[in-house]
């Protein structure tokens, strides 16, 4: 069950028609967060992935250059005039997908912090106004109930008007307890005392200074691995040790841990 910070937020923004902002260490379920709450609205779900260099046109969409091109020789040919600027010749992206789709839809944002201050700058220009213009095509205006959700590891500063439009969440690694409960739910048939251990050395492992913090999925796929090489029996030390590898994502980090946690 999500903690109550959650549900009140959600709540907000239901009531309130606010985005989300939502903060927090890589790996600590920003991004399934969006997707159980579409789940739990029965909402339609459309994702934006964020990255280096994105353009706001990227994430509304862009023209069929190749159609274009073909209609136009097939018109040349026929000695018929061919407008070759209609919907038909665009290919719409997640967001304005989300914008023109008749249903309730949950319009996740993923790691904003990595678009640059413009990019964020035309989001939230299209998300307050409330419509899309597309050169050549016309504006699209919101037809249903949007709940966006954007996340950010804090690549970067993000803008004071997106914090200033958005309720604020912050999610960080959860305690040893409720992890064993989120590992359990994922993987029912793991036996209580090797979830409870795993998540034990897992809470240790990320108190080091490692390059790649384990996240909550980490947790999962270590006891899934020991579930398919040791049967989930007997655990000792040095199943643990050679399996650790699954969690680790650099040399530097599996020297540390065997150092400082198996030694």
């Amino acid at each position: 069950m999500p903690d109550d910070n959650i549900i009140t937020i959600l709540f907000l923004s239901l009531e309130l028609r606010k985005p989300i902002l939502v903060e927090g260490p890589p790996g600590t379920g920003k991004t399934e967060l969006a997707k159980a709450i579409a789940r739990a609205l029965g909402s339609d779900f459309f994702r934006v992935q964020c990255y280096e260099g994105i353009t706001f046109e990227q994430m509304v969409g862009e023209w069929n250059y190749q159609k274009q091109l073909l209609h136009l020789e097939m018109s040349r040919l026929k000695e018929t005039d061919q407008d070759v600027f209609g919907e038909e010749f665009f290919i719409k992206r997640p967001l304005l997908q989300s914008f023109i789709n008749h249903k309730p839809s949950v319009m996740l944002i993923d790691e904003i912090d990595k678009a640059d201050e413009e990019v964020e700058s035309f989001l939230l220009q299209a998300l307050g106004e409330k419509e899309i213009t597309v050169n050549d095509l016309g504006t699209f205006t919101l037809k249903n109930d949007v709940l966006v959700v954007l996340t950010s590891n804090s690549q970067r500063i993000l803008l004071d008007e997106t914090r200033d439009r958005c309720l604020f969440l912050y999610i960080d690694y959860p305690t040893a307890e409720r992890e064993v409960e989120i590992v359990k739910s994922l993987v029912p048939d793991a036996p209580h005392e090797l979830v409870e251990r795993v998540v034990g050395l897992i809470q240790r492992i990320r108190k080091l200074d490692l390059v790649k913090i384990p996240s909550i999925r980490a947790s999962v796929d270590w006891v899934r691995t020991l579930l398919v090489t040791q049967d989930g029996q007997d655990i000792g030390d040095e199943s643990l040790e050679r399996t650790v590898r699954v969690v680790l994502k650099t040399e530097e980090d599996r020297e540390k841990v065997e150092t400082r946690i198996f030694k």
